[in-house]
C-alpha cells in the first residue's frame, strides 16, 4: 500500500491525504443530520464545511508538482482553520469534532518535511484552534478557561510524536528494503550476465563439456559435446542413451561397457585425466581425451561431476605416423650398421696386420658405429614400446663401479670429479645390462650438464624392500617447467641447447622405461645454477627368471 501511494503523482497524493478528513467530516454531517439537525444551521459549522470543500477542490485543481515541494503543507495548516470553525460551531450540539485535527496533525508529522518543526507547528495550530475563540470572546479569558482545552493540544503532540517516530522507522525500513531490493536486482542481473557469459564460453571453446548431477542426470552439455554425442550414436538410433553410444577403448576395437565409460566413472566419483577413448566407428571416429572433476556441494560432498572431452584425433594420428617413421628408419639403419660393425670387427681381429694409425682409426670408427647402433636400437625400442628384461641376482655396487670407470675420460675432460658413495655390496634382482645403461645415462648427463666442472656423486641406500640410487651433480640445473618435461621424448633443456651440449633427448625416457620395467620409479630434484639430483628406486627382488618377458616369451610394454 505504501509503495502504491509513493508511486502516485504529488497531486494524487495530496488528494488522497485530504480525503480521509473530508470523509470523516461527511460522516459527522450525516450523524448530525439524523440526531442534531440544528447543528447544521450554525453559521460557524457551515463555514467550516465550506472551507473543507474549498480545500478539497484546491487539492484537486492546484498543480502541486510545479510548486516547491513543501507548499502542499499549506492545506494541512488551513485544515486546522476549517476544523476550528466546525468545532466552534458544534460546541453545544456535537462533541469530539475537534478530534478531526488528528488528520492535519498526521499529515504534518508524516510528511517527512522538517519533522520537529511539523510536530511543534501542528501542536501550536491545535492550541490556537482552541484558544483563539477564547480570546475573541467578550472579556479576557480566565486561567481555567485557557487550561481546560489543553488536553486536546497535548493529545495532538503525543499523536504527532508517535506518528513521526513510526514514519521515520518505516522510512528507514523502506530504504533498507529498497537497498536490498536494488542489491538483489543487481545480483540477479549479474547472475543473468554471468549465465549468458558462461553459456557463450562453453559453446565457443573447442572442448566437449558435460555436467551431471549426483544422480547422473545431465545439467549442462555444450555444443561440442552434443556433436560428439551425435558422432557416437548408432545409425539406427536418433536419440541414444549413454549406454547405447559407440564408445571404444584406445585400441578402437574394444567396446567399453557402460560402467567403464568416462561419464559413468565420473558419476561414481572418480577423478581422472587424459583417459583416451574413441567415439564412433569408421572414418568418422574421433579420439577423445577425457578428464573429470567433481562439483563440490554446499555440504562438502560431491554434487555431481564435470567431464571434459578433448578431440586428440590428429595428435594420436601424428604420434602413430611418427612412431611408424622412427621404427621404419631404425630398421633401415640397423642393417647397414650391423654390417659395418661386422666388417670392422673382422678388420680389427689381428692388430699386427694393420698399421698402428689405421688400427686406431678403425677402433674410433667401431666405437662410434657401436654407439650409433645403440641409439638406433633404443629408438626402435621406444617406437615399438617393447623392451626385453633379463634379471638375475647381482651386486649393484659392481655396476656402479663399471659405469664410473667408463665415465672417467669425459669427466676428466669436463673437469668433473667422480665420487662413489655406493661401494658397499648391495645385491638385487635386476637386468645388469639395462641397469648399467641407466647408470651410464645418468652419470653421462651429470657430466655433460656440468660444463664448469664440479663434483658428480653416486649414492645408494636401502629401505625394507627397495634400493635407492641417486646421481647428484653441481651443474646448470633445471627450472620447474624443464623438470616436468625432463622425461619426454626428444626433450632438451634450454641451457643444453644454448651451450650446444650433445644429445637427442632420449636418454631419460629410456632410463625411465627401464626402471619402470623393473617395477621401480624415477625421482628428480633440481635448481637452476645449483645442480640436479636424479635417481631411481627399484625393489630388491623386482623380477625373477620365471616372470620375466624373456622367460614367458612376452615383451614388456614401454610407456609413452
Amino acid at each position: 500500500m505504501t509503495r502504491y501511494f509513493n508511486q502516485q503523482s504529488l497531486r494524487i497524493r495530496v488528494v488522497l491525504t485530504q480525503v480521509p478528513l473530508t470523509i470523516s467530516t461527511a460522516v459527522i454531517v450525516g450523524i448530525a443530520a439524523v440526531f442534531r439537525p440544528d447543528a447544521l444551521e450554525d453559521p460557524l459549522f457551515q463555514i467550516g464545511l465550506w472551507c473543507q470543500g474549498v480545500l478539497l477542490l484546491a487539492c484537486v485543481l492546484i498543480p502541486w508538482g510545479r510548486l516547491p515541494r513543501p507548499s502542499f503543507l499549506v492545506i494541512a495548516y488551513l485544515d486546522f482553520v476549517a476544523v476550528g470553525f466546525c468545532r466552534e460551531g458544534s460546541t453545544n450540539s456535537l462533541s469530539g469534532v475537534g478530534l478531526l485535527a488528528l488528520f492535519p496533525v498526521f499529515w504534518l508529522a508524516a510528511s517527512g518535511v522538517a519533522r520537529r518543526i511539523s510536530i511543534i507547528s501542528g501542536t501550536l495550530a491545535t492550541l490556537l484552534m482552541v484558544w483563539v475563540p477564547l480570546f475573541l470572546a467578550p472579556g479576557p479569558p480566565t486561567t481555567e478557561q485557557l487550561g481546560r482545552p489543553l488536553i486536546l493540544p497535548m493529545m495532538m503532540l503525543a499523536f504527532a510524536i508517535t506518528v513521526a517516530v513510526m514514519i521515520a522507522r518505516m522510512d528507514a525500513q523502506r530504504e533498507q528494503l529498497e537497498e536490498k531490493d536494488l542489491a538483489l536486482r543487481e545480483a540477479l542481473a549479474a547472475s543473468h550476465d554471468r549465465e549468458r557469459l558462461l553459456d557463450a564460453i562453453v559453446n565457443t571453446i573447442g572442448v566437449g563439456l558435460v555436467a551431471v548431477d549426483a544422480a547422473g542426470h545431465d545439467i549442462l552439455m555444450n555444443r561440442k559435446q552434443r556433436l560428439f554425442h551425435r558422432l557416437a550414436a548408432p545409425k539406427d538410433n536418433a536419440d541414444p542413451a549413454e549406454a547405447d553410444l559407440l564408445i571404444f577403448a584406445a585400441d578402437r576395437c574394444t567396446k567399453l561397457t557402460p560402467a567403464e565409460r568416462p561419464v559413468a566413472r565420473a558419476i561414481q566419483g572418480e577423478i581422472f585425466s587424459q583417459v583416451l577413448v574413441w567415439a564412433g566407428q569408421g572414418n568418422e571416429a574421433r579420439a577423445l581425451s577425457a578428464s573429470a572433476r567433481p562439483i563440490p556441494g554446499a555440504d562438502g560432498a560431491a554434487a555431481g561431476s564435470v567431464v571434459a572431452f578433448y578431440d586428440v584425433t590428429e595428435l594420436v594420428t601424428a604420434l602413430t605416423v611418427k612412431d611408424d617413421f622412427v621404427s621404419n628408419i631404425s630398421h633401415e639403419l640397423r642393417t647397414p650398421l650391423t654390417s659395418i660393425l661386422g666388417y670392422l670387427g673382422l678388420a680389427l681381429d689381428d692388430p699386427t696386420v694393420l698399421p698402428k694409425e689405421v688400427f686406431q682409426y678403425l677402433r674410433v670408427a667401431e666405437r662410434n658405429a657401436d654407439r650409433l647402433l645403440t641409439l638406433v636400437t633404443d629408438l626402435l625400442s621406444t617406437a615399438s614400446r617393447t623392451m626385453a628384461i633379463k634379471p638375475r641376482l647381482t651386486n649393484l655396487a659392481e655396476i656402479i663401479e663399471d659405469s664410473l670407470d667408463s665415465a672417467g675420460p669425459p669427466a676428466a675432460e669436463n673437469g668433473v670429479i667422480l665420487l662413489n658413495h655406493g661401494r658397499e655390496p648391495l645385491y638385487a634382482t635386476l637386468d645388469v645390462g639395462r641397469i648399467g645403461q641407466v647408470l651410464d645415462n645418468l652419470i653421462s648427463n651429470a657430466i655433460k650438464y656440468s660444463p664448469n666442472g664440479g663434483t658428480v656423486t653416486v649414492r645408494t641406500s636401502t629401505t625394507n624392500d627397495s634400493v635407492i640410487c641417486d646421481v647428484a651433480d653441481q651443474g646448470i640445473g633445471m627450472d620447474k617447467e624443464e623438470q616436468s618435461a625432463a622425461f619426454d621424448r626428444f626433450f632438451r633443456a634450454g641451457p643444453a641447447l644454448s651451450r650446444a651440449i650433445p644429445g637427442v633427448g632420449l636418454g631419460l625416457l629410456i632410463t625411465k622405461t627401464i626402471v619402470e620395467n623393473h617395477n621401480g620409479t624415477m625421482h628428480l630434484r633440481s635448481e637452476p645454477g645449483v645442480g640436479t639430483t636424479i635417481g631411481f628406486t627399484i625393489p630388491l627382488h623386482a623380477l625373477t627368471e620365471q616372470n620375466t618377458p624373456s622367460a614367458t616369451g612376452e615383451a614388456i610394454q614401454v610407456p609413452r
